[in-house]
């Protein structure tokens, strides 16, 4: 089952090149927060001028069960609306995952990998050989949101991560419209427990 893409289009953006798509997979289980981060990024990119879409795929409804979330930002309007098949970058929000899923599949050559592992990107690609030749970020998104707002939830420390890996979007941008965004469903322990955790994840994230 693939969720109707959020479509978000600036009619003030003004693209005089050539569009550039990058194309986002995030791999996760129920719970973790796939579907929230795949959309919130969508529209932080928004925020910043461009277009973009963020929605999830998911099988059972139930907390545990794999999903994936998409993200596409663009220079110019996106007119496909498919489940992302090569896309530039996957973030792996649960690294159980790696030993069912390639999550690489399709991946661009040249795409980036970002893990939430306690693990070195060195013995990831011991273990995984589709890890191999590709840009690899690992950071403790766990440990980071439990230190943070008291439970492991890894999808903001993960876009931080993401933040730091590619600059898909801007650091301020992300915690700005965390605080816009998130003032009325968290308590504010949670909302500035949310923005520590994207923060110290920009500053925590390493590549090998």
């Amino acid at each position: 089952m693939i969720s109707h893409p959020v479509n978000y289009a600036n009619r003030n953006f003004r693209s005089e090149n050539v569009t550039e798509i990058i194309e986002i997979r995030w791999h996760g289980r129920g719970g973790q927060g796939a579907k929230t981060v795949a959309e919130f990024l969508a529209l932080v990119a928004l925020h910043e001028g461009k277009f973009s879409q963020g929605f999830p795929e998911y099988g059972p409804e139930r907390s545990g069960a794999p999903i994936k979330g998409y993200t596409r930002i663009s220079s110019g309007p996106i007119k496909m609306h498919s489940a992302v098949y090569n896309p530039d970058i996957v973030l792996v929000l649960d690294p159980s995952l790696l030993e069912s899923v390639n999550v690489c599949e399709g991946l661009k050559e040249g795409g980036t990998v970002i893990i939430n592992t306690t693990r070195s990107g060195d013995e990831l690609r011991k273990q995984f050989p589709f890890l191999e030749r590709k840009k690899l970020w690992t950071l403790n998104a766990d440990r980071i949101s439990t230190d943070e707002i008291g439970r492991a939830m890894p999808n903001m420390p993960l876009l931080g991560a993401l933040v730091k890996a590619t600059e898909v979007v801007g650091l301020e941008s992300v915690t700005g419209d965390i605080r816009k965004e998130f003032s009325r469903k968290f308590a504010p322990r949670i909302l500035e427990g949310n923005i520590r955790s994207v923060e110290r994840a920009y500053q925590e994230t390493v590549t090998s």
